[in-house]
């Protein structure tokens, strides 16, 4: 969850970290290179490519949804309120190239506050390289906000070239910003409507390919809908203790229990420094374990 930054990310005078494969085996490798044979972008065209995935990328119906998040071993996703203290180099590395590897990345209003984010693609070279690839200059940055409560000294809404979508079930508009803001305003009985809302990300702004990088009760949301087709979890070899004022401490997914668990299948495994790099795609959802009024969201009002 969060920003993960590292301003020395990209910089052509650092070498890269290397991860050893452990599922499946292989060569040692830098997060780059394990993102590239991963093609992200094929995956939208197919819809799944994994055959565990309930992608729609294929049909033209909503992006390829994946999750991007960091866990201690006890659970916690932040330490300190950030996600930074939770990984390592290399899990800023993977981060970074996963975001510049994708069409758009989604993150909740909390958390951007919170992580005071900026722009999604830092490195001009990275930009460079995005579009040699086919791909834009830098991902989508789409916050999740019901009542856009979002400080107008956000980072990321006095970034000029910020390329900004606000998701909200609201009417109401941001305060005019830097940024050139743009809004998806999917609503169903006065709450946010995800499937609306996704469908609506891939039909105008051709987001083929979808991070969400948190909080845990975006993720929740998105997973009960039926959204999600991978989730990448960063494991810190940390314990960290702790709790808050309602006796738990914050994890990867919050709100409402689940009916059913939610099953994943483990594609891949890396690892550096005893921190481990799990890639699993989602199981298409059981039919009927979703109601429509579960799909609606009606935790993420911030």
């Amino acid at each position: 969850m969060g920003a993960r930054d590292d301003a020395n990310i990209g910089s052509p005078q650092r070498t890269a970290a290397a991860f050893t494969r452990l599922l499946p085996p292989g060569d040692p490798a830098g997060a780059a290179e394990i993102v590239d044979a991963m093609d992200l972008t094929a995956r939208a065209r197919t819809g799944t490519g994994t055959g565990v995935g309930t992608g729609t990328g294929a049909d033209g119906g909503r992006p390829y949804t994946m999750l991007n998040m960091t866990s201690t071993l006890d659970g916690r996703a932040s330490i300190g309120g950030r996600s930074s203290a939770i990984g390592n180099r290399a899990d800023r590395e993977l981060f970074h190239a996963l975001r510049a590897s994708v069409d758009a990345v989604m993150v909740g209003a909390g958390t951007v506050r919170v992580e005071g984010y900026g722009r999604i693609i830092a490195q001009e070279s990275t930009r460079r390289l995005r579009l040699e690839r086919g791909l834009s200059e830098e991902p989508l940055a789409c916050i999740v906000s019901g009542r856009l409560s979002l400080p107008p000294d956000t980072p990321l809404l006095r970034e000029p070239a910020a390329r900004l979508v606000i998701v909200t079930p609201s009417a109401a508009s941001l305060p005019a910003s830097e940024a050139n803001v743009d809004y998806v305003r999917a609503a169903h009985d006065g709450r946010l409507d995800l499937p609306a809302a996704l469908t609506e990300l891939r039909e105008r702004f051709a987001v083929r390919t979808l991070l969400c990088e948190g909080g845990p009760h975006l993720n929740s949301e998105l997973l009960l809908a039926g959204l999600v087709d991978e989730l990448f979890l960063s494991l810190s070899p940390k314990l960290a203790g702790g709790e808050d004022a309602t006796g738990e401490a914050l994890r990867i997914l919050a709100g409402a229990e689940f009916l059913q668990p939610v099953e994943l299948e483990l594609l891949s495994a890396l690892e550096n420094d005893s921190h481990l790099f799990l890639r699993y795609g989602v199981r298409a959802s059981a039919p009927g374990r979703v109601s429509r009024e579960t799909m609606l969201s009606s935790s993420l009002d911030s």
